[in-house]
């Protein structure tokens, strides 16, 4: 069993994870300076540099570049009492000699000769003794003197031999020579450390015609709230691929987000019919758990979505799935007397009123492997086998293309379904014929949802006011912050329109969510 004394060295804040687990690491005096794991300081954060023929592990922060300490600046430690010398035959031996660097980002040696080779080999060496209690009584101070003066290059390793630990011989009276050169690794692996990857939240948009600002817009609305990294999946035509690539490029310094670019892809049988189902290309969403077989869970919005509030939260609603629920969508209306499926559709539909696809969060796991129950055969079909088939038996009765034919689907399978609130997907029958969206008017739109071409003329100008807001504001936080001032203005504007008399939820959640982005010292976002 590995044993040792334990003390922290470093504080990676832009690793708290990492940092929990890591600070507490086996070490025993004496400790040698030597190859293994450097620390420089990068943007006020603690991250890791592998110096020499060592390798950082899987999981741990990756090298950076670096310069390189003195040898001074070493001697200048040890007078100040952070480090002392090493063994008296080492320290003569080291005087005797004029400390230089080893080669690029070297270290002075101070060792004797049988440092010559790990020298040559990582280009750092020598032998400090560090006493336990000088460690846990002064890491601060280590880290002050010993890492930010360096920027670079200063590393603790020292290795734990294998010994027993028992009652009666506890890690603090183990014998001095237990541990040599490889502690730090052999500790740090001991102890186990998995660093989980951050997870990405993946959003597919499909676009077609003249819809690239109003793509462009959505994107940046889920950019600018979201607190997770984003990977867009972007269905486009093929005239339009280099015109996603040249602007979303342009954001690359966010480094917040990733993208691919697909084209507009349906089955060779009747692809033509399936591209012009209801408006172009929007049936694409029918074939996504198909396409992106490596994807798990994915959040599908039409491009005229604006996010009022972080995707985090709506990502977060997968963890509110029951065993049997495979995609969540919002109602198509609240009220009935006002409903489209419950008074004019002429196939089945979900529930009273119908759902609407504009938003639609998916396990898409789950969906390919889901058998579904039908009205066309007795047999279960999965979804790819029941694309097809429905639409041949409902070409002639569906009005608003795949989103009918998702109606049918969780129609015969209702189990499947999450049901979310209105806020998340706001159209303007929520307030065209009177506020009917309680969850709206109580915390606020979540997501905007702009259909009938709304934020192109002046029949609402309530959601066009909040759209061009969006499309106009720049990434900079000082952008962002002021965003509201002139929003609520041009909103006080509309008042003479339904929604625009209730223009305040329009804003309610878009005011909190800036707050809470953008207004809190940066420890507390």
């Amino acid at each position: 069993m590995y044993a040792g004394r334990e003390f922290f060295l470093w504080k990676p804040s832009a690793y708290p994870e990492t940092y929990s687990k890591l600070r507490k690491t086996s070490v025993t005096s004496p400790a040698r300076i030597s190859c293994g794991m450097g620390w420089r300081l990068h943007d006020n954060t603690w991250e890791t540099h592998s110096a020499g023929h060592r390798q950082v592990p899987q999981g741990y922060p990756q090298p950076l570049d670096s310069g390189s300490p003195s040898g001074a600046r070493v001697r200048e430690l040890q007078e100040k009492g952070v480090l002392a010398g090493g063994n008296q035959e080492a320290q003569s031996s080291a005087s005797k000699r004029p400390r230089v660097p080893k080669g690029p980002g070297a270290l002075a040696s101070s060792g004797g000769e049988d440092r010559a080779d790990s020298a040559g080999k990582c280009g750092m060496s020598g032998d400090f003794k560090l006493s336990v209690p000088d460690l846990v009584r002064r890491d601060s101070d280590l880290i002050e003197y010993d890492v930010s003066p360096f920027g670079t290059y200063f590393c603790l390793t020292v290795r734990c031999n294998d010994f027993s630990l028992s009652y009666w011989n506890p890690y603090w009276m183990l014998p001095s020579d237990v541990c040599g050169m490889n502690c730090f690794w052999e500790a740090a692996f001991r102890y186990s450390l998995k660093v989980q990857p951050v997870e990405k939240m993946h959003l597919a948009v499909v676009a077609c015609g003249e819809r690239l600002e109003e793509t462009m817009t959505m994107l940046k609305s889920a950019i600018i709230f979201s607190i997770k990294p984003l990977h867009f999946h972007i269905f486009a035509e093929d005239q339009l691929h280099d015109s996603f690539k040249g602007r979303l490029d342009s954001w690359s310094f966010l480094q917040t987000f990733s993208y691919t670019l697909y084209p507009i892809t349906f089955p060779n049988e009747n692809a033509a019919e399936w591209k012009k189902l209801f408006k172009p290309c929007a049936s694409q969403r029918l074939f996504l758990p198909i396409i992106l077989k490596e994807v798990d869970s994915l959040l599908y919005v039409d491009t005229d979505i604006l996010f009022l509030r972080p995707v985090d939260d709506i990502w977060s609603l997968l963890k509110k799935f029951n065993s049997t629920q495979i995609a969540a969508m919002a109602p198509e209306h609240e009220e009935p007397r006002i409903g489209w499926y419950n008074r004019f559709a002429r196939h089945p539909y979900y529930g009273k009123t119908g759902v609407n696809s504009g938003v639609m969060l998916m396990n898409m796991t789950r969906m390919r492997r889901k058998y579904f129950r039908n009205d066309m055969t007795t047999v279960r079909l999965r979804w790819g086998d029941i694309l097809m088939p429905l639409l041949k038996k409902y070409k002639l009765n569906i009005t608003w293309g795949d989103q009918d034919l998702l109606n049918i689907m969780f129609f015969h399978n209702p189990e499947s379904l999450f049901v979310f609130p209105c806020q998340w997907n706001y159209r303007p029958d929520h307030c065209i014929y009177g506020s009917n969206c309680q969850e709206a008017e109580e915390e606020g739109i979540f997501i905007l949802h702009g259909n009938r071409g709304v934020y192109h003329d002046d029949k609402q100008p309530a959601f066009r006011a909040v759209y061009e807001a969006l499309k106009n504001c720049s990434f900079e936080d000082d952008n962002i912050r002021s965003l509201l001032k002139p929003l609520e203005l041009e909103l006080q504007k509309t008042v003479h329109t339904y929604c625009g008399k209730i223009y305040k939820i329009f804003i309610k959640q878009l005011t909190k969510s800036i707050r809470d982005r953008y207004d809190r010292p940066p420890k507390e976002r």
